[in-house]
């Protein structure tokens, strides 16, 4: 698996890593087994940077992620969970919270340390209390040695530029935006990372099944010609005998200053695909006729979180 340095860090992380959010029944009920055995194949296959919140599943991720990575060297995995969002609006970013989130993490997964912690999708509340309040207890729980780095993670591209002219962090990571159809991370922010040093992660490289097969979930947020245009450049490649999330896949973690791409699955047969299709070399005539399809819609989006924070 080829790795790329997070930013000023000294992690060397997978271009395609594990995550753990499906552990959690977010999308479907998962057995035991299940879970256990996606972790399993997810290291042998070289994913070995783990991307979980408390969150997901409220609680029911971590717990199960502690469970599979009991009696693993905890040298042969880095560890990402993240802090602030415990429902679907519930959110604490409160100094208080904070410290007894990273200890309730710790004690779920088992795991000694914290490679990386992550102020969970901050665009649902006012941004001035991550800069003032969150992010300086994180460094206390840092510099207690419970957390190596800290960052962010969210959705609108402002909230990126909007911390980060205020304060320093380690990485954030963003989601659905470094996708087939939109470039939005790579294209405004990436080399703003770069000149600051802040390591850049991607998640949701097939951007909530929009770039599958899959029937088009009903919570899917994306602008109708944006599924509209997803539904013509899967039907094109299906008809060169492709699966687009193949060719979503490999583009997304194709970007050099983009040291991850985070993509989950309780499923270990997807993940063993999922290592198959990134060994091979990316279809360009293929990749320029499904951008030509997006062409029109390239980089739409939708609101989310607090409207101020678009």
């Amino acid at each position: 698996m080829l790795t790329r340095k997070l930013g000023q860090t000294d992690l060397q992380l997978p271009v395609l890593s594990f995550g753990a959010s499906s552990l959690g029944a977010e999308f479907r009920s998962v057995t035991l087994d299940e879970a256990i055995s996606s972790v399993k194949v997810a290291l042998d296959c070289g994913l070995s940077f783990i991307d979980t919140s408390p969150f997901y599943g409220r609680g029911m991720s971590e717990v199960l992620l502690g469970v599979a990575l009991k009696g693993v060297p905890r040298e042969s995995y880095t560890l990402c969970t993240k802090l602030g969002r415990y429902d679907l609006a519930h959110f604490d970013f409160s100094a208080r919270r904070v410290a007894e989130s990273v200890d309730v993490s710790l004690h779920r997964l088992g795991c000694g340390h914290l490679d990386i912690v992550l102020c969970h999708d901050i665009e649902f509340v006012p941004l001035q209390q991550i800069v003032d309040e969150t992010l300086p207890a994180l460094r206390k729980a840092q510099q207690a040695g419970k957390v190596r780095y800290i960052g962010f993670s969210g959705y609108p591209m402002k909230v990126f530029r909007w911390i980060l002219d205020q304060t320093s962090v380690d990485c954030v990571l963003s989601y659905n935006q470094n996708t087939l159809q939109n470039t939005r991370f790579a294209d405004e922010l990436v080399p703003y990372l770069k000149a600051k040093g802040v390591g850049a992660m991607n998640a949701g490289p097939f951007s909530a099944r929009l770039l599958t097969n899959a029937p088009l979930p009903a919570w899917l947020k994306e602008p109708e010609a944006v599924k509209d245009a997803a539904r013509r450049a899967a039907a094109l490649c299906a008809s060169r005998g492709v699966d687009i999330a193949k060719l979503a896949l490999q583009f997304s973690i194709s970007h050099p200053d983009i040291s991850t791409t985070v993509s989950g699955s309780a499923n270990p047969a997807n993940i063993r695909k999922w290592a198959e299709w990134i060994r091979e070399p990316i279809d360009g005539a293929l990749l320029a006729d499904v951008q030509a399809i997006f062409a029109p819609v390239r980089n739409l989006g939708h609101v989310e979180g607090l409207p101020e924070n678009n």
